[in-house]
């Protein structure tokens, strides 16, 4: 039985910063067609770690659609993580280093095992995970000691970003941090893929470089993911987005991202630019909805995790044709992912 826990007073400050910024100009540009409800937006500083900042926004989106509301600690689970690779990076030396860098699903795999911690039990404000990664790199080449290493990675984390509290206190209420996991992510979510060179129907491990635990996809037909896109936001689930943004029309200055125009935008085209790395695994964020530009085009809305330093304050709006042929992966839902193939 799921602990479900409803924080009346954070809805209430939650649903004020989901207001949309008061900004004529940028408000001109496009015109919201559905736009589900978040979180306060994050800054991921120097810190390769957006795909736990885009999967627990997600998750944050999703119970907001089902009347909860929680702003989850990016900083626990990956405190958790450094913790727990500072033993490899010591016993399997410099090919088993910590990397910040990772996937949405390794953010769940991590809260399956860690548990998780609502922002203000361990906020840990500004904190340059790769740096503490490197720092923890050094000490495990340095350490002949287990022991020893795991107490010097504890001072220096506890010194960086502060103790982790011994629990979760919660509404006069305490939940250990699996507990409390489960009362926000309590149901599964699936990642979808969708590249010809594996069988479409299959779950597949993508190549990517930072698919280091080898987590698996559901491979489909463009198509198919594109409706999985709608269907979750039409149903008020977030989408959990990874993919390409090195694509000159991709501006976070701006808060937009677009392709040129062509009609070549298919899967045999999306497949050749992914062998020939023309689209890799870049970066990730949490699609909250739909739009349209002054001529009609379809967008999407994404909430990154850079700081709220643009037009939109700090969402972008992607073009169709840019989610459709620059996307890595998504992470929806088990609620709306019905795939007929």
């Amino acid at each position: 039985m799921y602990i479900r826990i409803t924080y009346l007073v954070l809805a209430a400050l939650v649903m004020m910063a989901c207001e949309r910024p008061a900004n004529p100009a940028a408000d001109s540009q496009f015109t919201d067609e559905l736009r589900l409800a978040i979180t306060p937006v994050k800054n991921q500083g120097a810190s390769s770690v957006c795909w736990m900042y885009a999967m627990l926004s997600t998750i944050e989106t999703d119970r907001l659609s089902q009347g909860d509301s929680v702003n989850l600690s990016v900083a626990f689970p990956l405190r958790r993580y450094i913790e727990e690779g500072a033993a490899e990076a010591m016993l399997g030396g410099r090919r088993h280093a910590i990397t910040m860098r990772g996937t949405a699903c390794m953010a769940l795999s991590l809260l399956d095992t860690y548990g998780a911690a609502p922002y203000d039990s361990y906020p840990a404000e500004g904190v340059n995970y790769d740096a503490l990664a490197r720092g923890v790199n050094a000490m495990a080449r340095r350490s002949q000691s287990l022991s020893h290493l795991r107490r010097q990675v504890g001072d220096m984390l506890d010194s960086r970003m502060g103790a982790l509290p011994q629990r979760v206190y919660m509404l006069h209420a305490q939940y250990s941090f699996g507990e409390f996991a489960r009362s926000v992510y309590a149901q599964d979510y699936q990642a979808l893929t969708s590249f010809t060179h594996h069988p479409f129907g299959r779950r597949v491990v993508l190549e990517l470089p930072d698919n280091h635990r080898r987590d698996s996809f559901l491979n489909v037909p463009l198509d198919t993911l594109m409706h999985a896109i709608d269907r979750a936001l039409d149903q008020g689930y977030a989408v959990c987005w990874e993919g390409d943004i090195s694509e000159p029309g991709f501006s976070f200055s701006r808060g937009v991202a677009t392709l040129p125009h062509s009609p070549r935008y298919d899967q045999q085209l999306r497949q050749r630019w992914f062998e020939r790395r023309q689209t890799t695994d870049d970066h990730c964020m949490c699609i909250i909805g739909r739009a349209h530009d002054r001529q009609g085009h379809p967008y999407y809305i994404a909430k990154n995790s850079w700081g709220t330093d643009n037009p939109f304050g700090g969402m972008m709006y992607i073009s169709r044709d840019y989610i459709r042929m620059k996307t890595i992966a998504i992470v929806i839902n088990n609620e709306t992912c019905h795939i007929r193939l």
